[in-house]
């Protein structure tokens, strides 16, 4: 019995992942096919952009001013605390900011994404739209991925410059002045360290969106379902996100040499 279950759970993880990669694939051969929904992928952008702008500020100005207050500690008996901007700036710049940016989003967009499209299962209002011969994996899908692949850098960006601000905030406290506290940023940072710091974030983007897509477009069981895909999307969604955050640290480092 315990092989069989194994058996079943491997194959349903397997046809998971071939369900997502199907889904995926056609989401992105729809980017450059018209009808492009321009209202729809405008609504989306606001919605995950502009929407999600006070809770990656509020990430990024906290998380930037315990990196600083924590990195102070440990400088300070070395008289070294003038490097603390460069070590949070390095710090969010290639591994924080992308990733507490994405979770965060992951946990407010990711889950209102699939509870929306799981919503419309339920409701049949995604089989009256395929009566209408609507694509629903250029209209529900593409314009979401669209939106948060474009939008998820941009937030990142946002929360790497407020937690400089907030480790500024901390530094100052120590009486380290803004020219010292810039000049040791390019002692640690290098012109790869920014492009990992966009790569990340538009990559778990698209993890968001396809994990969020794919759950609630294979939403049953009515309104209890509609809840159990959305927990689901938001836990799937972030482990992908820290596992990927690995490997894409470790394709840079390999670039680096």
């Amino acid at each position: 019995m315990p092989i069989k279950l194994i058996e079943n759970t491997l194959k349903s993880f397997v046809l998971e992942v071939q369900e997502l990669f199907f889904l995926s694939t056609r989401a992105i051969g729809c980017i450059v096919t018209p009808p492009f929904y321009y209202r729809d992928f405008t609504t989306q952008l606001d919605k995950i952009g502009v929407g999600s702008l006070f809770i990656v500020i509020l990430t990024g100005l906290f998380t930037g001013m315990v990196m600083a207050l924590q990195a102070l500690i440990q400088l300070k008996p070395f008289a070294a605390t003038s490097y603390v901007g460069g070590m949070v700036a390095v710090t969010m710049v290639k591994e924080l900011g992308p990733v507490l940016s994405s979770l965060m989003v992951a946990g407010r967009v990711g889950s209102a994404i699939t509870a929306e499209l799981g919503t419309m299962v339920v409701t049949e209002q995604v089989d009256a739209m395929q009566v209408e011969g609507t694509d629903i994996i250029k209209r529900l899908v593409t314009s979401r991925l669209k939106a948060i692949v474009i939008a998820m850098p941009l937030l990142a960006i946002i929360t790497d410059a407020v937690s400089l601000v907030g480790g500024y905030i901390m530094a100052a406290n120590y009486d380290i002045n803004i020219i010292m506290y810039w000049k040791s940023i390019p002692q640690f940072m290098v012109f790869q360290d920014l492009i990992e710091g966009v790569v990340k974030p538009a990559v778990f983007g698209f993890i968001i969106a396809m994990v969020g897509c794919h759950v609630g477009l294979s939403t049953n069981g009515g309104a209890a379902g509609v809840g159990e895909s959305a927990k689901r999307a938001v836990v799937i969604s972030s482990v992908s996100i820290l596992v990927t955050d690995f490997f894409i640290a470790k394709i840079f480092i390999a670039f680096r040499g």
